[in-house]
């Protein structure tokens, strides 16, 4: 087991990375706020890991809620599914929410926690490869809304995230290719040396070499725990996190929440994001066809949906958190391994890069092996 720190001063808590953690007391007791919790799970992972985690509870006073699986569910409407629980239980502010599944449990059970008599505490256990590698780690928390994902939300830290690798054996090839995105995302935007370890072994990692698939979640979150110690509200550096999610947070909305996996539009924003960073002169064109190349092979798309126009494109793109002043600002690629927060360019950059970027394929269809 490995084990890492988000180091955020009284508020710094531990990242647990290993196998046939879940269910294991030890990992969740000692994090309790008091002698209650609430387990927040899906339909989907309820049937594979509840039992461990509620195991894990004996002696406290535990629920659980099991709410529908899938983005198009993560919204206000759900996360009163969980306050419901909570009020007619009679938790108090001593109660801890535990997230059971993959981002969209973690998201909505972090906001949930934020929320609930104005904040209480939460653990992540992450049954996904996109979950464990990023959306448990960062205290981002929240739903989506028709006009825009993540834009109604909360800044709200676990205590403690548990990562159990052995979730990743019970996980479809489409879920672990979009995860892979994530991973990805890391040597991109600031780590070199990890995206050449990716391409030495991204064929191992599709078939789950357990020892190298743990090593890749741990760089993952080093690299994302020492962004977040950096900035944890995202006032500068941790910007950069959000490589390739302007361009893919516009196909998730305009093509309807759940249409596309989040790691498949990240992963055809990335290429977005390259081939914008090419036509500014940002970016070398070989280090772009690197970029193509590896996430080929991890079996991720490269294009953006041709049923998506670049006018509708732009609208979505400014519902975004990184707007500033009216101003859309993006995350590019000087290189890989060094990504750069600019709003030095134009709508018709955008457009263009749209448009080259276009193709009628659906995201199913070109994962290698297919979902």
């Amino acid at each position: 087991m490995k084990t890492l720190q988000v180091a955020l001063g009284e508020r710094a808590y531990a990242i647990h990375i290993g196998a046939g953690l879940v269910g294991d007391p030890q990992w969740i007791q000692p994090h309790l706020a008091g002698q209650q919790a609430l387990v927040v799970t899906n339909d989907t992972v309820a049937p594979l890991y509840l039992d461990r985690v509620l195991g894990s509870l004996a002696g406290i006073r535990h629920h659980h809620v099991i709410l529908p699986d899938g983005e198009r569910f993560k919204t206000l409407d759900t996360v009163n599914l969980v306050f419901d629980k909570l009020l007619s239980e009679r938790h108090d502010r001593h109660t801890t929410l535990i997230a059971l599944g993959g981002g969209v449990v973690g998201d909505i059970t972090g906001f949930a926690a934020a929320c609930y008599q104005r904040g209480v505490a939460f653990i992540q256990i992450p049954t996904t490869l996109l979950a464990q590698v990023d959306s448990s780690v960062g205290g981002k928390t929240g739903v989506n809304h028709p006009l825009g994902k993540n834009m109604i939300g909360a800044f709200h830290q676990p205590r403690v995230v548990v990562a159990d690798t052995d979730t990743l054996d019970t996980l479809d090839e489409r879920q672990l290719r979009a995860g892979l995105a994530e991973v990805i995302k890391y040597g991109l935007i600031g780590d070199r040396d990890f995206f050449a370890w990716l391409e030495r072994h991204m064929d191992a990692l599709l078939e789950r070499e357990p020892t190298l698939m743990s090593e890749a979640i741990a760089r993952s979150c080093q690299n994302k725990a020492d962004v977040v110690a950096a900035d944890e509200r995202e006032a500068g550096r941790r910007a950069l996190l959000n490589l390739g999610h302007t361009f893919g947070h516009a196909i998730e909305t305009g093509m309807g929440y759940g249409a596309w996996l989040h790691g498949e539009a990240v992963a055809a924003g990335m290429m977005a994001a390259a081939r914008m960073s090419v036509h500014l002169g940002l970016m070398p064109a070989a280090a772009a066809e690197r970029t193509e190349a590896l996430l080929r092979r991890a079996g991720l798309p490269v294009s953006v949906p041709e049923s998506l126009p670049a006018t509708r494109a732009l609208e979505l793109m400014a519902v975004d958190k990184k707007v500033q002043d009216g101003r859309l600002r993006l995350v590019l690629l000087r290189d890989i391994g060094e990504a750069v927060v600019t709003a030095d360019f134009s709508a018709r950059d955008i457009s263009a890069t749209w448009e080259d970027s276009t193709t009628g394929v659906a995201p199913s269809a070109v994962t290698v092996g297919g979902s």
